[in-house]
C-alpha cells in the first residue's frame, strides 16, 4: 500500500514556523496500531488522518505517543491539503471527530477553526505541575489542561520546565498565558504535554479553546489576536462566538512524499 504524506506548517505564512503536522488522507481506516506506528515514525507533535463521507470527512489525531481527542494545528493543516490538492473549490470543510463536527472555513488564504469552547475553572493543581513549573503562577486553572496564569509575557518566554515531572501530571497537559507584550497582540502562551510525546508544542490550536473564553472574559472582547510564543512561534485570529470558539491562521506546504506499508 502506498499512501501520500503531506507535512504543513500550520498557523503561520513561512517555512520552518508555525506547527508542522503530517497529513495522511485515507480511503478508509488503517489498524489504530498501524497509524500510532506512523505517528511514532513522522515524530511530529501530531500525525492527522482523515476519510471522506459524503456529508464531510471523519478525522483522527495521533501524538508520537498517543490518540488525541481534539487537535487545532493539524486540522487546519488537514483542511490546506483538501483546498488545495483534494477540493480546490472548497470554501468550508466540516470534519466529524471525538469531541464533535469541526468547521473549517477558508478565505483569503486564512483557514479558521470552528472549535468547542473549554472555558478553565478553578483546580486543585497536582504536586508535579508546581515541581515542574519552573516560576510560580498567579494563578492555577484547568480545562482538559492545566492553565497557568502569569503577569507577563517574559515569564512564559523564561519558563523552563522540568519536563520529567510535567509528565507525571494528573492531566493532559498545561497551558501557560499572560497578556501580550506586543502591539495588537492580546494574549501568549505556551503548551507543554511531555507525557504525549511533545514536550512543548509550537503552536497549539485546541489549547486556544480554553485560551479564547478566559481571555475573552479578562479582557471585555470577543475578537483578538494571539501569539504562540514557542522557538518556532505562531500567529492566531481568535473569536469568541457563544458555545464555540474561532481559531484563524495561515499554512505553508513543506513536503509532499509517499509512506509505503507492506
Amino acid at each position: 500500500m502506498t499512501l501520500t504524506c503531506y507535512v504543513v506548517d500550520a498557523f503561520t505564512d513561512q517555512a520552518f514556523h508555525g506547527n508542522p503536522a503530517a497529513v495522511v488522507p485515507l480511503d478508509s481506516w488503517l489498524p489504530d496500531d498501524v497509524m500510532q506506528a506512523m505517528a511514532a515514525e513522522h515524530n511530529l507533535a501530531e500525525t492527522v488522518y482523515f476519510v471522506q463521507q459524503p456529508d464531510g470527512y471523519d478525522i483522527r489525531w495521533f501524538t508520537p505517543k498517543t490518540e488525541v481527542d481534539l487537535c487545532g494545528h493539524a486540522t487546519l493543516a488537514s483542511g490546506f491539503v483538501i483546498e488545495q490538492f483534494i477540493e480546490p473549490l472548497a470554501t468550508s470543510i466540516t470534519f466529524h471527530s471525538k469531541s464533535g463536527p469541526l468547521g473549517v472555513d477558508i478565505r483569503d488564504g486564512v483557514y479558521t477553526l470552528d472549535f468547542p469552547s473549554r472555558p478553565p475553572t478553578p483546580c486543585s493543581p497536582d504536586e508535579h505541575l508546581l515541581e515542574g513549573l519552573n516560576l510560580p503562577a498567579r494563578e492555577i486553572l484547568a480545562a482538559r489542561d492545566y492553565f497557568a496564569v502569569y503577569d507577563s509575557a517574559d515569564e512564559v518566554r523564561r519558563l523552563a520546565p522540568e519536563m520529567q515531572a510535567l509528565a507525571r501530571m494528573h492531566r493532559f497537559a498545561v497551558i501557560a498565558t499572560a497578556p501580550g507584550d506586543e502591539p495588537g497582540i492580546d494574549f501568549v502562551s505556551r503548551f507543554f504535554a511531555p507525557a504525549q510525546g511533545v514536550p512543548e508544542d509550537p503552536v497549539t490550536g485546541s489549547a486556544h479553546s480554553t485560551l479564547i473564553p478566559y481571555w475573552a472574559k479578562r479582557l471585555g472582547k470577543n475578537e483578538l489576536r494571539a501569539k504562540q510564543i514557542s522557538e518556532r512561534g505562531g500567529d492566531l485570529f481568535c473569536g469568541l462566538a457563544g458555545d464555540r470558539v474561532k481559531i484563524g491562521g495561515r499554512a505553508v506546504l513543506y513536503s509532499k512524499n509517499e509512506i509505503y506499508l507492506g
